[in-house]
């Protein structure tokens, strides 16, 4: 009996694992999976995954087991990642495996961790998560006996880097994201070996991962933020959409007990804005006609949006979030610790590189001043919340 991946009839723009641009390494075809597919599978058996698990989203060391870590958030974008592309005809496996791998190159200790990497590695090219992911998926994991990184096709890397838009303007200059800080190094460099096509937008199938990024983190902050008493349901009447959302919910359910009421809100949320990207991503849609998925590269803007009244929405929820969550006063001083001990450990590994573990402090000793400190950046960013803490105890005496 022989066996073949099966095919859906995808829209005439989306991505077709069958004509994919293939992998750096080439590969016998699976008789089982597509080529997306395999990609997915490989992300989620990878060291950089498992790891996600103990990675904080927001929450560093607050009370209580139920908030979201990196993995959890990871997972519930991919759903939706998966959703986007069904209801537009796209590839579901590209979109869910850009979605899962979108995080792998945080840092421990979330944005607080990101941040402070970023400060010390400014004389040597900066840190950035994208960056750090394609570094993971083309470098850093070791697993495989021919060759170094998860061998994944070109389309997915192309996710991973770009989509959350290109890196260059059409006459090679950074884009205003990138103006500031520059384009990673390595980007660059790998660039040179698989094109990355950094000039042009992200597949359809990696915007949607990108909108459920967007999604995901804006609801499941709420939800974390209500359950963690940061702020109340009322508070959030602040916010036009969600006030809109609380009113439908005290007329169908008048009296709901907290907790079912935080449910009903989350959910809520999700399915209006995955509602306003199904209908503003159609509509643009229309308006282009694209043929092929060359036409979504050179679209000029993305096809998978909010509408524009949505994304004033989504500021004004983000600016109650800033302040009633991820400045609260008692977020801060855990998010203070983890930036002292990020900033403390990436100190004492550049003076002292043998006291990493092996292979990194022999990778490290090898290496000039900027090679070693990439070393050094490349073991912090890997490392979980927990481990981190475990090294800042032992080398610099920090207390829980």
């Amino acid at each position: 009996m022989s066996f073949a991946p099966p095919v859906f009839a995808l829209a005439p723009f989306a991505l077709d694992w069958r004509r994919s641009r293939g992998r750096l390494f080439p590969e016998p075809a699976s008789p089982t999976r597509g080529d997306f597919q395999r990609d997915r599978d490989r992300i989620i058996h990878s060291t950089a995954f498992r790891r996600l698990a103990h990675k904080t989203q927001v929450f560093v060391a607050l009370e209580g087991d139920h908030f979201r870590t990196r993995l959890t958030h990871t997972m519930e974008v991919g759903q939706i990642a998966r959703a986007l592309a069904r209801g537009l005809r796209l590839d579901e496996d590209l979109a869910e495996t850009t979605a899962l791998g979108h995080d792998l190159g945080h840092a421990c200790f979330g944005h607080a961790g990101e941040e402070v990497l970023d400060e010390c590695m400014a004389a040597f090219g900066g840190f950035d998560h994208n960056a750090q992911t394609l570094r993971i998926v083309t470098k850093l994991e070791r697993r495989y006996a021919e060759w170094d990184g998860l061998n994944l096709c070109a389309e997915t890397l192309e996710g991973l880097v770009k989509h959350n838009g290109p890196l260059l303007r059409p006459d090679g200059g950074p884009t205003s994201r990138y103006e500031r800080s520059g384009i990673s190094a390595y980007i660059m460099e790998f660039n040179g070996v698989v094109d990355l096509r950094l000039e042009e937008f992200a597949s359809a199938e990696a915007q949607c991962a990108a909108l459920a990024d967007d999604i995901a983190y804006n609801a499941h902050d709420i939800d974390d933020g209500l359950r963690a008493g940061l702020f109340a349901p009322d508070d959030l009447r602040e916010v036009p959409f969600t006030a809109a959302l609380l009113d439908e919910i005290a007329a169908r359910y008048p009296g709901l007990e907290r907790s079912r009421l935080i449910h009903e809100l989350t959910r809520r949320v999700i399915t209006h804005l995955v509602e306003d990207v199904f209908a503003e991503s159609a509509a643009r849609l229309a308006r282009l006609q694209p043929d092929s998925p060359a036409a979504i590269a050179g679209a000029g803007a993305p096809v998978i949006a909010f509408s524009a009244a949505k994304w004033r929405d989504l500021q004004i929820l983000r600016e109650f979030l800033f302040t009633r969550m991820y400045r609260h006063s008692a977020v801060l001083p855990v998010w203070k610790k983890a930036q002292r001990i990020v900033r403390g450990l990436f100190a004492h590994f550049l003076a002292r590189p043998e006291d990493m573990s092996e292979p990194w402090a022999g990778q490290a000793q090898a290496r000039d001043e900027a090679g070693r400190a990439r070393v050094v950046a490349d073991y912090i960013a890997g490392m979980t919340d927990v481990y981190a803490a475990g090294q800042a105890r032992r080398f610099l005496g920090e207390t829980a």
